[in-house]
Order: C-alpha cells, then structure tokens, then sequence
C-alpha cells in the first residue's frame, strides 16, 4: 500500500511521477462535546465529554446544544465542541483533549483519532490509546503525521500514503512501529446507535370475549358487514373453524 520515497539534490522527500492523490468524498461531519458541562460538583449533567450534540442555534461565541443522550440543551462556548470527520478525523482539539477523549472507559487498546497538530498547520497529528493490565499505566501516544508536496503522508518515511485513509487502514492491519495496531475510532456517545426515534405505536385492547355471548352464527359466517363490530376477528374465526373441523367440534352446539 505504501511507496517508498527517493531523495532527491534538493534533499526534499518527495515521489517520483507519482499523480495527485485522488481525496476520497467528505462525509457528514458530527459534533462531540469536548467536556462535562455544568462542571460544578452535585449539579446534574445534561452534556457529557465525547459526545454527540446537535447544535440549535450558534452565534459564532456561543451555541445551543442539543444532548444526544439526555436530550437537555445547553448554552456553551463554541471551543466546547468539535467538528468529527469519517469518525476519526477530530478538527480543534488540542493535545490533552485528544488524550483525555481516549482515556474514557469505552476505549479499548488501540483506538484512535487524528487531529491537526498543534505546533505545525502542515501536519496533522495521530492519538493512539494503549491500554495495560494496570489501569495507572494506560497512555495515549502521539506520532506527527508529515504532508509531502504532493499531499501525501507519513509516519514513517519509508512509507508513505495517498491520503489519512489509506494510512488509517494500513496501520489498522498492522502495526507498523506504533505502540499498537489501530482497533477502532475513538468511542463517540451517542453516534453508535443513532437513529431517529419512532413513536411508539398505540395498543388499542378490546374487550375480553365472553364465549358465553357468542353464537355459533358469529362464528361460521362466511362474510362480515362493515358494521359487524364483532368481537370475533376473521383470523380467530378461521381458526376455530380448522380446529373444531379437525377435532369434530362441529358436532357442539355453540347457540346460546
């Protein structure tokens, strides 16, 4: 999948005839909160860190959210959030957010996210959580993510890729020098299971049937008139027809 680069008298790491990457589509993006808020201790929650929220309103400061989870909405700062794109590419998170989203307990070893470095606007940077026996040892490693002219990347710079997809599924396969192979997008509350909510459908009950009340006429009669509110569906009345034909049930008097 990689291609090994050549140096050239410029000493500038670049591809030879190689064409320009052909960008896969951007998808949909999402919004995931980047804190608890309220933070104030004993007050209840209505947005949790890592995740999603619809936003209702921005003033460009400010924002009102909408919970995934809860459904509460709230006022926040515009920097409490994130615009997540194909689940792992996170735009305006810093370094500590990166780690501090990895280290919530739905992570497993391995998950990851990409994020723009802070230090160089030509980089982007990957985050990978490695988890150990111990909980106290748990880390998140970072690798800086270079861009070559052409646009194309690496960690390595044995190896290099058409895009961050192309690198996200070779270092999915393998490992490659990282801390770990690359399990999963960082965990998104709220993303996993979205789908829109359904009203639930009305029961309606009818009344218990008293067999006593009815006939045997109610039962075998071939048609039903649109103002026949028996309480006998068609479907019991097959029913009981198959059965009493099997059993020769027909031989009871079902008149009252």
């Amino acid at each position: 999948m990689g291609t090994c680069p050549i140096r050239c008298q410029s000493n500038l790491t670049i591809l030879e005839n190689e064409p320009e990457p052909a960008r896969p589509p951007l998808q949909e993006s999402v919004i995931v909160s980047l804190c608890d808020y309220p933070s104030f201790d004993h007050t209840e929650l209505t947005m949790c860190i890592g995740e999603r929220v619809t936003i209702i309103s921005d003033d460009g400061d400010f924002m009102i959210v909408r919970a995934t989870t809860t459904g509460h909405e709230s006022y926040i700062p515009t920097n409490y959030t994130a615009k997540v794109t194909h689940r792992w590419l996170f735009t305006g998170i810093s370094r500590y957010k990166a780690v501090e989203l990895l280290m919530q307990p739905h992570n497993q070893s391995g998950a990851f996210l990409i994020r723009e470095s802070e230090t160089n606007r030509d980089c982007y940077s990957l985050s990978v959580l490695s988890r150990t026996n111990s909980s106290y040892l748990d880390s998140v490693k970072h690798y800086r993510i270079p861009q070559l002219q052409n646009g194309w990347v690496y960690i390595s710079p044995g190896v290099t890729f058409p895009s961050l997809h192309h690198l996200v599924e070779h270092y999915s396969e393998s490992a490659g020098g990282l801390c770990g192979r690359l399990t999963g997008p960082c965990f998104i509350q709220g993303l996993e299971n979205d789908r829109e909510a359904r009203p639930v459908p009305t029961a309606i009950r009818r009344p218990t049937v008293n067999w006593k009340d009815i006939s045997r006429s109610v039962i075998f009669r071939k048609k039903r008139t649109e103002s026949d509110n028996s309480l006998v569906s068609e479907g019991l009345r097959e029913a009981i027809t198959s059965y009493l034909q099997m059993t020769e049930g027909n031989m009871h008097s079902w008149d009252t």
